[in-house]
């Protein structure tokens, strides 16, 4: 394309691409100026939802006249691809200029009114935005603000009819997301305006509650959504984040943001009572319009540069006002006679006693919390770094496990970046604990199986030379004491904290633990230790601590995060704070909780969020010098697998979607599947035609089923009170109907063959105290299964003469006889997910935690185990509840393959 001329337009460079367009700089052959051109890709050309995207946009921003709104010039095509013709802006979006640091005061008021003034004209027109945020928010370098992308607005009727008389009743095309390219902006930044619009009308962080409801919008929605950008101007980070769509939905309905000012205790008091008024989850006590916004953005900056203007004008045209009083004699006045010595004390007094007062609220005021600024991408190699293995540093260069070819190798990198260079070892599987105080020497695991198996340790040489094994200690995790003297270890058969000498010699019992222990790390003195407690009961991780003498064992955070927990926590090089990982769904982020702050300051223990986004974030490891917070970084996705007996190899199904919780219907034609990571219910036909959606965030979803007669689909549904309760939706689509109730989690509904009930598992806050039950779905009543204390998960065979289960304690598969009403034990494995083959002659099963993880069946004519298949070398997704596995139509395995990329980023990090 570049040199070519279209209609009257010279290609000059291509800017960037996207989702939804690719974009040129050209010339214009008869004005002699430049403009954007953007192209409807090929793919997307004939698209009856694109076309009329960009047809949207164009009759919207075209019938917009402002200097705040990007300006269209012509639309048109070139070889069967629509393009349109804009405004070349220089400057950088929004979203970029923020960068997750506020913005000063006055540049905030004054972008803030341009972007009020903006909206108040397109609703005036009846044009709603719907999408604003501030990647469609432009700021040329001359500071002035440009809305973008109308391509989701919604027109009004008279609106549509006015635009296509003015365009000419023809097919208008416009700008997509963050269309205005750059100029002088990288292709990577253009790119990331270009993204395609998802389902929702919105981007879901920016959205209002009426939008997040799915309800008929008017023009206040836009006001919520630029309330939100105002206040991610003001503070520099979102007002809802979160890891998933569901959590983000939860919170833009139910919760309100951290106060501006508690971010940034600069702000202007009154821009926070601006900013909560546009947030006002009832818009009919929201902000009312655009124009009313300006008015109260305008009266601020009055205000707030008269006050500046008034303390300048003072000091230089006034005399000197009194130290104490702050009063002035009156022009021209005789000055008073000295006061008597003991108002002199008094004054002095006064003054003393203020500025105690003030230095001591100085002194004990809460520390601002830490920020990340910007980041650097170290490694390119894409490869998994196992979150069971250490990410460690010695101040010039980092060390991690990788996956190679089926097995963890030792890794090294620059803390500048640059090329991975393996580490050689002889060990099969080798992975990273620690590294030595006097950075010479790594801590390692060597197993024969996955990362989180045990293993012998060794000390590895960072500089080369021979491993040498610490005594006979076999670990699951392990560190070294500040003073290398010790270690501390993870005993591969109780769980529990060990001491030994640094040699291993002299082992002996620090602690018992009420789960396993491993990312272990001494604090910077030695005296106490931390480390994540895995709980086989619930399935999740938290964080834990312990004095170096055993004494005073307790949970970090009790109560604050719920499965799958958090993780993998380091003290930064000055002790300030304790930076960990957090998991919400299936998604990472990096938090750090306040350890110290001064003589009088006192530390805040509400962990801050310093990561948000789709992407996971994790295992982070501070860099020596204090300036860089070092981390794993990479996609959250998964790939649907099926084993080929024929090849011996797992090959993509269902064209690969990532998605978990697959189930099919009883005729084999029809899929129903929860989105991974979103956790959101789809059901199609097998070739992928037919697909519909059936639940929305904030609920999150697991394991459905379709019922006998095709139908309906029960699933587990976990909503706003954060517990999992079983639900039903018609295949068809509909409101979900909750049949189950209570503070418990119900879960793993199975139906029976006459559909007349659901086997379902209860399970309290003690895992341990688990039963079946089953619900007839008539009467709504549930009853509990005989002996089925301790039991959970259950599968309702398709004869409906069995259901199987798991004991929670050992996870072994267990079988009820529904007509003698008796367990029997089939097998004593490890079991992580269970299913029945389609004619019932078998339950097929995987044991994901064992040393060499399978995929085996019992066939019930004789209740044999028969291991099918190893595991080992499979990475699999981690979902809400590990790896899932099932079965397809034909009684292959299924899972859901990791296919997300990793790579070892640093991040700039900010703290007082």
């Amino acid at each position: 394309m570049i040199g070519k001329t279209i209609s009257h337009y010279r290609i000059v460079e291509k800017l960037g691409g996207g989702g939804m367009g690719v974009v040129y700089k050209a010339e214009d052959t008869k004005l002699h100026r430049f403009v954007a051109l953007k192209f409807l890709p090929e793919g997307l050309a004939k698209g009856h939802q694109a076309l009329e995207r960009f047809q949207r946009e164009a009759q919207a921003a075209s019938a917009l006249n402002h200097p705040n709104i990007c300006t269209i010039y012509d639309i048109d095509e070139y070889e069967g691809q629509p393009f349109i013709a804009m405004e070349l802006l220089e400057g950088h979006t929004l979203r970029t200029v923020i960068e997750s640091k506020a913005l000063k005061t006055d540049t905030l008021l004054e972008l803030a009114i341009q972007i009020a003034d903006a909206l108040d004209a397109a609703h005036s027109k009846g044009i709603i935005h719907r999408d604003i945020k501030p990647a469609n928010i432009f700021v040329t370098q001359r500071g002035q603000a440009k809305i973008l992308d109308f391509g989701l607005a919604k027109l009004t009727p008279q609106m549509l009819r006015s635009a296509q008389h003015d365009m000419g009743g023809g097919v208008t095309l416009s700008a997509s997301e963050g269309s205005p390219p750059l100029q002088d902006a990288p292709t990577a930044t253009v790119e990331q305006l270009l993204t395609s619009p998802g389902v929702a009308m919105g981007t879901v962080a920016y959205m209002s509650p009426e939008q997040a409801r799915g309800e008929e919008l008017d023009a206040r929605t836009d006001l919520f959504s630029f309330g939100a950008v105002l206040y991610e101007m003001a503070t520099g980070r979102q007002a809802f984040a979160g890891n998933t769509t569901a959590v983000i939905h939860e919170a833009i309905l139910n919760r309100n943001p951290v106060s501006p000012l508690r971010v940034n205790p600069e702000l202007p008091a009154d821009l926070e009572r601006i900013i909560s008024k546009a947030l006002e989850k009832d818009r009919d006590v929201r902000c009312q319009t655009a124009s009313e916004l300006r008015a109260d953005l305008k009266r601020l900056k009055r205000d707030t540069s008269s006050g500046r203007s008034a303390m300048v004008g003072e000091g230089s045209a006034l005399p000197a006002a009194d130290a104490v009083t702050g009063m002035r004699p009156p022009t021209g006045a005789r000055s008073a006679p000295p006061p008597r010595r003991w108002a002199t004390v008094a004054v002095a007094s006064a003054v003393v006693l203020v500025a105690a007062v003030a230095a001591i609220y100085w002194l004990a005021r809460p520390l601002p919390p830490p920020k990340i600024g910007g980041s650097t991408q170290l490694t390119h190699d894409g490869r998994p770094k196992d979150h069971a293995a250490g990410v460690v540093t010695d101040g010039a260069r980092l060390y991690f496990s990788e996956w190679v070819a089926d097995h963890g190798v030792l890794a090294q990198v620059s803390t500048g970046g640059g090329e991975v260079v393996s580490i050689p070892t002889p060990f099969p599987n080798a992975w990273l604990e620690d590294i030595s105080p006097d950075r010479t020497e790594l801590l390692v695991r060597n197993t024969e199986g996955p990362p989180v198996s045990p293993g012998a340790l060794w000390a590895v040489p960072t500089l080369g030379g021979s491993p040498r094994r610490l005594g006979n200690i076999t670990a699951h995790a392990a560190a070294w004491a500040p003073d290398g003297k010790t270690i501390v270890y993870t005993d591969s058969t109780q769980g529990d904290l060990f001491l030994a000498h640094s040699d291993g010699s002299d082992p002996r019992k620090l602690v018992t633990l009420p789960g396993e222990a491993w990312w272990i790390r001494w604090s910077l003195d030695g005296t106490r230790l931390r480390f994540t407690l895995f709980d086989p009961n619930n399935n999740s991780n938290s964080l834990w601590e312990v004095s170096a003498d055993g004494s005073h064992l307790h949970a970090l955070l009790p109560g604050w995060n719920g499965p799958p927990g958090d993780c993998c926590g380091n003290w930064t090089a000055d002790g300030k704070y304790y930076v960990f990982q957090s998991t919400r769904g299936n998604v990472s982020n990096i938090w750090a909780l306040g350890e110290t702050a001064g003589i009088f300051g006192r530390a805040s223990r509400e962990p801050v969020q310093l990561t948000s986004g789709t992407a996971s974030i994790q295992l982070p490891v501070p860099s020596r010098d204090g300036k860089k917070l070092f981390v794993v970084g990479g996609e959250v996705r998964g790939e649907l697998v099926a084993y080929d007996a024929k090849s011996r190899q797992w090959l993509p199904y269902l064209s690969g979607i990532s998605a978990e919780g697959v189930s099919f219907s009883r005729d084999g034609q029809r899929v129903t599947f929860v989105t991974f990571p979103e956790g959101i219910l789809w059901r199609s036909k097998l070739d992928g035609s037919e697909r519909m959606q059936l639940t929305y965030p904030p609920m999150q979803v697991y394991q459905p089923r379709w019922s006998p007669d095709g139908k309906q689909i029960a699933f587990m549904g976990m909503g706003s009170d954060r517990h999992w309760h079983i639900d039903l939706v018609s295949a068809e689509g509909g409101s979900p109907e909750q049949l189950t109730l209570g503070a418990s989690d119900q879960g793993d509904p199975s139906w029976s063959p006459d559909q007349n009930s659901l086997a379902f598992g209860d399970q309290p806050e003690d895992f341990l105290k688990s039963s079946v039950r089953l619900l007839d779905l008539k009467t709504r009543h549930a009853t509990e299964v005989t002996g089925s204390a301790g039991v959970c998960c259950p599968r309702w065979s398709p004869d409906g003469r069995y259901i199987a289960a798991i004991q929670t304690t050992g996870q072994n598969l267990l079988l009820f006889d529904l007509t003698t009403q008796k367990w029997q034990m089939l097998a004593k494995e490890t079991i992580n997910f269970m299913m029945w083959s389609r004619d019932g002659k078998a339950l097929y099963f995987d044991t994901f935690l064992q040393t060499e993880p399978a995929f085996s069946r019992v066939r019930m004519s004789d209740l044999k185990v028969e291991r099918l298949l190893s595991l080992t070398g499979l990475r699999r997704a981690q979902g809400v509840f590990g790896p899932w596995a099932g079965l397809t139509p034909d009684d292959s395995p299924l899972t859901l393959r990791d296919a997300g990329a990793q790579d070892v980023y640093a991040l700039d990090w900010q703290a007082p």
